[in-house]
């Protein structure tokens, strides 16, 4: 045990092993808090779908050279989730079928560009690293954490702003209407504020997991609890520590750090149903 925290402790000595930490909380705890919306709203899979378009936009910055790819993921993410949500309001194209639409095209765009006009000698390497997460994270620099810490900030305080507005859309979209609230304006905040998580959760877990950063820690929670205020603050409760214990894992097992956080947040799942199942005996 002694070994374990003499190997923690000389890692975290590494400034940017510290900032890794630190983007990874930040970035779990508003998937976690966008999560609960999404699942209750059945628009879980926005997650996945923009999570493919923020590969294809990496794949053009990587091909146009860009240093600071952000400068382009983040617009292109942003507009297709505008796109998603127009779409799914049209009767011609279902929610469902927008999201598959829009995702597909934009995987097979994005490892088209890097087959194609990449300059890098390790193509599947780098496509590998996107889908599932790369060790750069690992290398954060400092002001790659400031971006982090400012965009996170900027989440979480339109969630709290508008919180009883985007729980009145989030259970009765209709009656939250007739009481004067416009439905598709914050449905157009959550959309927009989770293709900016996406983009921020892509190198820590890659583009073909952050799904599961933003869908189990509410699965988990809804296990349990019952309420819309509980579920979030047990949905980002679970999301930190088991994107704090996965990290913490992955560096002493050096095991790939965005599938050890999510095989973690799988395992806390498993507990949670088998403790909800518990409870319901017992009633």
């Amino acid at each position: 045990m002694a070994e374990i925290f003499d190997k923690l402790y000389l890692y975290f000595q590494f400034p940017f092993v510290r900032y890794a930490l630190i983007v990874a909380v930040l970035v779990s705890l508003c998937a976690s808090m966008l999560g609960v919306i999404l699942v209750l709203k059945r628009f879980s899979f926005i997650g996945d779908g923009l999570s493919h378009v923020a590969f294809g936009a990496m794949a053009i910055a990587a091909v146009a050279g860009l240093t600071n790819n952000m400068l382009i993921v983040i617009p292109i993410t942003v507009i297709c989730a505008v796109l998603i949500l127009c779409a799914g309001q049209n009767s011609k194209i279902k929610g469902d079928a927008s999201i598959a639409l829009i995702s597909v095209s934009s995987l097979a765009i994005g490892y088209l560009l890097y087959n194609v006009f990449s300059t890098s000698s390790n193509v599947s390497g780098d496509v590998c690293s996107t889908l599932f997460g790369a060790s750069s994270i690992l290398t954060l620099k400092q002001s790659d954490m400031w971006i982090s810490v400012i965009m996170s900030v900027i989440v979480m305080g339109l969630f709290v702003f508008f919180y009883n507005k985007i729980f009145s859309v989030t259970f009765d979209e209709n009656f939250a209407c007739a009481t004067g609230t416009s439905a598709k304006l914050y449905n157009l905040i959550v959309a927009v504020i989770t293709a900016v998580i996406i983009v921020l959760a892509m190198n820590l877990v890659g583009s073909l997991l952050i799904s599961a950063l933003i869908i189990f820690p509410a699965l988990s929670a809804m296990r349990v609890f019952s309420t819309f205020k509980s579920v979030t603050i047990c949905a980002v409760v679970n999301s930190v520590v088991c994107t704090s214990v996965g990290m913490i894992i992955s560096i002493l097992a050096e095991t790939p750090v965005g599938a050890t956080i999510v095989a973690v947040d799988a395992a806390l799942f498993i507990i949670y149903t088998v403790v909800g199942m518990a409870a319901g005996r017992r009633k």
